[in-house]
């Protein structure tokens, strides 16, 4: 015996679907705990984008209070011009300021080479120059080499130096 299923539906039957279907995958969502996106916040005022980088390099009080009035400052970039980017924690990179740096980090600010040899992470700068040895050449904020980053890292990052001399050497 061969059954034969015949799907018909009106018009009614169809749109009163889709609308039950529709407002299912606006609820499910957030049933499973998802967001649904937001429009994004306006770009950061230049100007204070500028203020927080350089306060970046030099004073560990204005990054904390900059930061907690505004916290989409983490991990925002002036542009220097020529392509020369920088975040606040760039800045403490290359300045050898280790205590704002780990400051940035401990709030969620991107790592990365530079400040990862200034800090002396020795297996940090290692892996990466394992899995990329032209970053060896790379250069940070301003040109600076990552080299001179270690360096300004003093006593803490002086077995980075002297891995990144063997490796130029």
């Amino acid at each position: 015996m061969t059954h034969s299923f015949a799907l018909s539906l009106t018009r009614r039957d169809f749109f009163a679907r889709a609308t039950t279907l529709a407002s299912g995958l606006i609820v499910l969502p957030q049933f499973f705990g998802v967001q649904a996106q937001q429009q994004t916040a306006p770009p950061l005022k230049g100007e204070l984008v500028k203020e927080f980088v350089i306060a970046g390099h030099n004073n560990l009080e204005r990054v904390k209070e900059m930061l907690t009035q505004e916290p989409g400052l983490l991990n925002a970039t002036w542009d220097w011009k020529a392509g020369d980017f920088e975040t606040a924690l760039g800045g403490a990179g290359h300045m050898g300021r280790k205590d704002i740096a780990n400051y940035l980090l401990s709030q969620g600010a991107r790592m990365d080479i530079f400040v990862a040899a200034m800090l002396g992470k020795l297996e940090i700068v290692k892996a990466m120059l394992a899995a990329f040895p032209n970053l060896l050449h790379s250069k940070g904020p301003h040109g600076i080499t990552l080299l001179a980053h270690a360096n300004a890292g003093k006593e803490e990052a002086a077995a980075v130096v002297e891995y990144l001399n063997s490796l130029a050497g």
